[in-house]
């Protein structure tokens, strides 16, 4: 890691705030899903990511978790009617899925990025060794 190069978890929460994980000041996404293909702020080149359906299914567990704990929730304590359930879960599981997607996609591209992973890298230098592990 050389000295101007963030840590990881500062990559991180910049990924997270759908943010340039270099710099924290370029937008991650031209679009609401597509990543930039450069930081519009420092030049990074952000196209070499390999997000597939991994944020998706991060984003479904998180959601699912949430939702289904609700629903068993206000089951057992209400025992509300069918309609009552499709009129809050339905909604509520698109606008967390919908709230969720960007910021756990940047979260992993900028993991990514962090990692040197499918060809981020190839403009930063490689990372020192710590002399402590490597000695």
């Amino acid at each position: 890691m050389t000295a101007s190069e963030p840590t990881m978890s500062q990559a991180l929460l910049r990924g997270a705030s759908c943010k340039c994980p270099e710099c924290g000041e370029g937008r991650l996404f031209r679009k609401f899903l597509k990543v930039a293909e450069t930081c519009p702020s420092c030049g990074e080149e952000l196209h070499h990511h390999r997000a597939d359906d991994m944020p998706a299914y991060i984003v479904m567990s998180i959601v699912g978790h949430i939702v289904v704990g609700l629903v068993l929730w206000a089951e057992f304590t209400y025992a509300p009617p069918v309609w009552v359930h499709w009129s809050l879960w339905l909604p509520l599981t698109v606008i967390l899925t919908l709230a969720l997607l960007q910021p756990v996609k940047g979260f992993i591209v900028a993991l990514q990025w962090k990692l040197r992973m499918h060809g981020f890298g190839t403009s930063r230098a490689a990372p020192t060794p710590d002399p402590v592990v490597a000695g």
